[in-house]
């Protein structure tokens, strides 16, 4: 009980309401509760009529009253009016097949006490994390890596993953920093025996992106089910019984949950914004003209963080090497919502499931690559090579060499190769092929015959939105004890996305024309017709200004380049690249910068 408690004490900020345990032959699970639900009687951990099955969850079963209903009618009895309880009689009745049937976000852990088993389950996206080890002395499980480590699970680092994190910028599942620990993939269940049994299965794939219309689809009919399931989709997200309201960025997706939200409420409907003091990253102006268009409720404000002390905070709350920039204004609007509300809907999944990414958009010119001859690329590749460092086009002729669009497509959205071998002793670089990358995400990328657009989309919907997307929104939403859910990824909604054809998403060089098409109609011209920004904050100046001694007495310290991972001659030169102007190096510093303060933070909690 002492460890477990210990455990839970991790993470008082994903639960601070209430905590509770259980504890069994061979078996103990705890709880920190964030009450949303059935304040009074959603104590947790709960059980079924005779005590045999316990459950812990963390996350919202939005469907729970429509299988409440059913369960009744077939003679089970409820004692709460929480959305947890469904689990542990729809567990009764179909086993591990019950996680099929939940409508949610949710991780939880549930233990039969007659068959002696632990059945750990994922929501299909993964927006709730869930991290595991299997031990000779049993499986321990937790929302956070931080409950493992005081747990006493090995933490022997894993150079697999940080190799993955320099390409990436953050630790894709299923892998962790360590070697001992694993993170549930999404969609997926794991049943532990206490024989010391253990098995997967997945429960849901998300389809893939259709290429084209599905014979009677008519782009008319499918604009008029996405309006419906797109409204539907929000509704089941705003039961709550604590205050509740809506992150609003001013772009289109968060946009569009307003709106909806607005005209499924009887009362003003509650939103936050942020701003920066540099025009490029402020977007004020078009939040608030969604929030007068709807009378909303609407909080806003212009920030200037103590950066450095926000970036300590970060590398503590991530518990792993985690580099999007764009999760310093995540916290911010968090902590702004949290003073007013208990949960916030927001826009997440847009980009990924409608092609609204400028990458989705450039992937025609990476294509034309392909009617190059294989011995002219071969020579640019030749010519990339033998390019020094400093000059300019070096890192398009690398890209343009690739063998494939799909390996054009990774080169130019993600870590370049080149800079990478500059960067990274030779041992820290992963290597530069497709087959790597098959091997690495092989429930992520489709068969070879998959257009490279279908390729990209699918990626991006299922290991970059669960890897960086929503890892983000969790961490920085539950540091603040905010809890955040996401219309646009639910099941029913994704899977309709999926099977609407490139061509109605993607239209002269625009996205999200289907979704525009559907509800547009609900936003302010100004809001359709700007261009896209980035959720991000200008770290480019900060590193230039108030983060500039802070990055260099980390980045440059013997501490970070003894550590044998990266050239302290390269990392020098990105430095006065910087400083100067000549580049703009933000998003690899603060990617070092990061993978340095989460070494620290590491070496003083291990």
């Amino acid at each position: 009980m002492d460890i477990l408690r210990l455990m839970c004490d991790q993470i008082r900020h994903r639960g601070p309401d209430d905590d509770g345990y259980h504890v069994d032959d061979g078996c103990g699970i705890g709880m920190r509760r964030l009450s949303i639900i059935d304040l009074n009687t959603g104590h947790q951990p709960m059980s079924n009529e005779d005590g045999s099955v316990w459950v812990v969850c963390n996350g919202e079963i939005y469907n729970f009253r429509e299988l409440r209903n059913d369960l009744e009618a077939r003679g089970h009895r409820f004692t709460t009016q929480s959305d947890t309880e469904t689990l542990v009689h729809l567990y009764e009745d179909a086993g591990a097949d019950a996680v099929s049937r939940l409508r949610g976000m949710f991780a939880f852990a549930l233990w039969d006490a007659k068959r002696r088993r632990l059945l750990l389950a994922r929501d299909r996206f993964g927006k709730k994390p869930l991290y595991y080890a299997v031990l000779p002395s049993g499986l321990y499980f937790a929302s956070e890596l931080k409950c493992l480590r005081a747990a006493g699970v090995p933490l022997e680092l894993d150079p697999e993953a940080l190799r993955l994190y320099f390409q990436f910028n953050y630790v894709p599942d299923p892998y962790s920093p360590f070697q001992a620990i694993r993170k549930l993939m999404p969609g997926t269940w794991l049943e532990y025996g206490a024989d010391g049994s253990c098995r997967q299965q997945r429960y849901w794939r998300l389809p893939p992106p259709a290429e084209k219309a599905a014979p009677g689809m008519s782009e008319e009919d499918a604009a008029k089910r996405l309006r419906g399931q797109f409204d539907e989709a929000v509704r089941i997200r705003m039961v709550a019984d604590v205050p509740l309201g809506a992150f609003l960025s001013g772009g289109i997706d968060s946009s569009l949950v307003v709106a909806s939200m607005a005209l499924q409420s009887s009362e003003p409907v509650k939103t936050f914004s942020i701003g920066f003091e540099e025009a490029e990253y402020n977007e004020l102006e078009f939040a608030s003209l969604v929030a007068k268009r709807y009378g909303t409720e609407h909080h806003q404000i212009i920030v200037r963080p103590d950066s450095v002390d926000l970036a300590t905070r970060l590398a503590c709350d991530f518990d792993e090497p985690f580099a999007d920039s764009s999760a310093i204004p995540t916290f911010i609007v968090s902590e702004f919502a949290r003073r007013h509300v208990k949960v916030a809907l927001s826009g997440d999944g847009g980009d990924e499931l409608f092609a609204g990414y400028d990458s989705f958009r450039a992937i025609e010119k990476l294509r034309w690559w392909d009617s190059v001859p294989r011995v002219m690329r071969r020579f640019l590749a030749f010519v990339a090579d033998r390019l020094p460092y400093s000059a300019y086009g070096k890192n398009y002729l690398r890209m343009a060499s690739r063998p494939s669009a799909l390996e054009r497509y990774f080169e130019n959205n993600y870590s370049p190769y080149y800079l990478r071998r500059r960067l990274l002793k030779p041992e820290w670089m992963p290597p530069a092929d497709l087959a790597y990358l098959t091997h690495t995400f092989p429930d992520c990328l489709l068969s070879s015959g998959a257009d490279v657009l279908t390729q990209a989309m699918y990626f991006e919907a299922t290991a970059n939105l669960t890897g960086d997307m929503l890892v983000k929104v969790d961490r920085m939403s539950m540091a603040n004890s905010l809890e955040v859910r996401c219309p646009l990824l639910d099941q029913n909604l994704a899977e309709l996305a999926s099977a609407i054809p490139h061509g109605w998403k993607l239209q002269n060089g625009a996205g999200k024309r289907i979704l525009l098409r559907a509800l547009g109609d609900r936003l302010p011209p100004e809001v359709l017709r700007r261009r896209k920004m980035g959720f991000g904050v200008p770290l480019a100046p900060w590193f230039r200004g108030s983060l500039r001694g802070f990055l260099r007495e980390h980045v440059t310290s013997s501490q970070f380049l003894n550590r044998g991972i990266v050239s302290p001659e390269f990392v020098r030169q990105l430095l006065e690249e910087h400083d100067s102007g000549r580049r703009d190096n933000h998003h690899w510093l603060w990617s070092l910068l990061m993978l340095e303060l989460w070494f620290r933070n590491f070496r003083q909690t291990a």
